[in-house]
C-alpha cells in the first residue's frame, strides 16, 4: 500500500484490530440471517509525511449510505458547541447576508441552522440521504454528494466561492485527502477562511483512544501531516486551536497560500509539541498496540467479574467507538444485555458485530442494570448529568473503558 497523500510506501503498522464490520452499519433484526460484512481494521503510518491511515479495504459509498445512522443533533453538548462556534465565527469574520458559508459534511443541520437563523446564506454538502433530509427540513439547502474538487467546481459555477468553509469531523473521513483539500481551495474565495475540526492524533496516542479507529476514519491527523497536505494543495494553516471535543481535537484556520494574514506562532508551537511527543518517530506508533490490548483485556476482565457476581451490565450510547471496542474485545450479549441510545435512528436496531440490541433510554429504569458502560466516553460528563439522578435510585454505577477502566463516582 502507498500513502494516500505523498504516495510513499507504507512500511509501518500502527494498530491491528482484527476484522470488524463498519462501525455505523447498524442492523435490522431481519438482517441477522444474512452474511454480515467484516473487513480488516489495520492502521499504518507513513514515515515520509506522517499521515496515519487505514489500509484500503472499505469504499466510502458503502460506509456513508442511506442507512447512515449518526445524527449530530442527538448530543446536546455538540449542539452547544456548534452554537458557540457559529456565534464566534460570525463575529470574527463579520459575516452577513452578503456572505456565503459552506459546510462540508453538514449532517442533519446541527451547525448551519445557526447561520440560517442569522440570515447568512449557506450551503450544506452531505452525501447521506437520512441526515441531508433532516437538514433540509430546517431550511438548509444541501448538495447530496461527496465533497471533492469536482463538487467544488460545480458549487462555484452554480453559486459562488465561500467566505467560510467549515467541516467538523469530516477530514478524517475522506478516502482521497488530496482531492478533498483541492476542493477546499477551489471553493474558497480570496480572503476566505477554512475551519476544520478533527480529533488530534496526539491525544489518541496519549490517552489510548484506540476505539476511535474505525473504517469510516480513513486518516488520523496530526498538525504536522495536515500542514503538509494543505501546502501541497496551495493552502496554508495560519492558526490553530485546541478543543476538548471528542477526547481532544484541533480546529485549524486555513487560507490560500498567498493570503496576507500572518501565521500565528501557535501553529509552529503545536508542530514542535507534536515532534517532542514523538509523532515523527516510528517507534511512537509501533509501540501503541500493547496499550490498546491492555484496555481491551481490562474491559473483558471487568465484564467476566460482573458475570461471575451476577451483575447486569448494559451500555449507554450506540457510538461508533463503542462498536470498535465491542468487536475488538469479542463482546456479545452473554456479557452485556443491551445498549441504550437517545437517537431514534438507532433504536430498535442491533450493534454491528456484537448484535447488542439498541433500546430507548426510557427503558433504563425497566431493566435496571447494575453497571452502565458509557461507550462515547468523550461525553461521559453529559451522560452522568442526564441519567445519574435516575440510575442512582437502584445503585447503578457508570463505567468507562477508555483511556483505562474506571468506575465513576455517582
Amino acid at each position: 500500500m502507498i500513502c494516500r497523500h505523498c504516495k510513499a510506501e507504507l512500511k509501518h503498522k500502527f494498530l491491528d484490530l482484527g476484522f470488524a464490520p463498519p462501525s455505523n452499519a447498524y442492523l435490522h433484526r431481519d438482517q441477522l440471517m444474512a452474511h454480515e460484512i467484516t473487513l480488516p481494521l489495520r492502521i499504518r503510518v507513513c514515515d515520509n509525511c506522517w499521515l496515519v491511515q487505514t489500509e484500503d479495504y472499505a469504499d466510502a459509498s458503502m460506509l456513508f449510505n442511506g442507512e447512515y445512522a449518526y445524527f449530530s443533533s442527538a448530543s446536546r453538548g455538540w449542539l452547544d458547541h456548534a452554537r458557540t462556534y457559529a456565534r464566534k465565527v460570525i463575529q470574527s469574520l463579520a459575516l452577513d447576508d452578503k456572505s456565503f458559508v459552506i459546510e462540508v459534511a453538514s449532517n442533519d443541520g446541527y451547525l448551519l441552522r445557526n447561520f440560517v437563523d442569522a440570515g447568512i446564506p449557506c450551503l450544506g454538502v452531505e452525501p447521506t440521504d437520512s441526515t441531508a433530509a433532516a437538514a433540509e427540513l430546517l431550511g438548509i439547502p444541501v448538495v447530496r454528494e461527496f465533497f471533492g474538487a469536482d463538487t467544488a467546481r460545480t458549487i462555484v459555477a452554480d453559486r459562488r466561492q465561500a467566505q467560510l468553509i467549515c467541516g467538523n469531523n469530516v477530514y478524517a473521513h475522506v478516502p482521497d485527502i488530496n482531492d478533498f483539500t483541492n476542493g477546499l481551495r477551489i471553493a474558497l474565495a480570496q480572503g476566505g477562511t477554512i475551519n476544520l475540526e478533527f480529533p488530534h492524533l496526539l491525544r489518541l496516542i496519549m490517552h489510548n483512544q484506540f476505539d476511535t479507529v474505525y473504517h469510516e476514519h480513513f486518516s488520523y491527523l496530526s498538525l504536522i501531516a495536515v500542514a503538509k497536505v494543505f501546502a501541497a494543495c496551495g493552502l496554508r494553516i495560519f492558526d490553530v486551536e485546541e478543543l476538548s471535543t471528542h477526547g481532544g481535537s484541533l480546529r485549524i484556520y486555513g487560507c490560500h497560500d498567498d493570503d496576507p494574514r500572518p501565521t500565528a506562532s501557535n501553529v509552529n508551537d503545536m508542530i514542535e509539541r507534536e515532534k517532542a511527543f514523538g509523532l515523527t518517530k516510528v517507534e511512537t506508533y509501533t509501540s501503541f498496540q500493547s496499550r490498546a490490548d491492555k484496555v481491551k483485556n481490562d474491559f473483558l476482565r471487568f465484564l467476566l467479574d460482573c458475570e461471575a457476581g451476577r451483575k447486569t451490565v448494559a451500555c449507554y450510547g450506540a457510538a461508533a467507538k463503542g462498536n470498535t471496542l465491542m468487536n475488538y474485545a469479542g463482546v456479545k450479549t452473554d456479557l452485556i444485555a443491551c445498549v441504550f441510545d437517545r437517537a431514534p435512528s438507532k433504536q430498535g436496531k442491533l450493534m454491528p458485530g456484537s448484535h447488542l440490541p439498541i433500546l430507548p433510554v426510557e427503558r433504563i429504569s425497566e431493566i435496571k442494570p447494575d453497571y452502565l458502560v458509557i461507550l462515547p466516553w468523550n461525553i461521559a460528563e453529559e451522560v452522568v448529568g442526564q441519567e445519574g439522578p435516575l440510575v442512582s435510585r437502584w445503585g447503578c454505577r457508570f463505567v468507562v473503558a477508555v483511556p483505562g477502566l474506571q468506575v465513576l463516582q455517582p
